[in-house]
């Protein structure tokens, strides 16, 4: 399957990425290299083989929860860019209708 350097540029924008022309067609190269792989593997016989997340044996190791004083609110924003009354201020993202 052929990844159009549209399709590319469609996922740029909704990911809202910009991406230079280079990279539009590097990224158009590479993921329709990863959908010919991935045809590849559907191809092959996976009956009986049980499924995995991991292939390698590992156990999660929680930790103990326990409460404790969290961060002040002066330390959390002391590198932020932009704060307002004790708050992250980030730049608006939604487009008007």
């Amino acid at each position: 399957m052929q990844i159009s350097k549209q399709e590319v540029e469609h996922v740029a924008r909704l990911a809202r990425l910009e991406l230079t022309e280079a990279e539009k067609e590097a990224f158009s190269k590479q993921l329709s290299s990863i959908l010919a792989y991935v045809e590849k593997l559907k191809g092959l016989n996976t009956e009986g083989v049980e499924p995995t997340a991991t292939v390698l044996d590992q156990a999660n190791v929680f930790r103990e929860d326990k409460s404790r004083p969290s961060l002040p609110v002066e330390k959390a924003l002391a590198n932020a860019p932009e704060s307002e009354g004790g708050h992250f201020s980030v730049p608006r993202i939604l487009e008007e209708r």
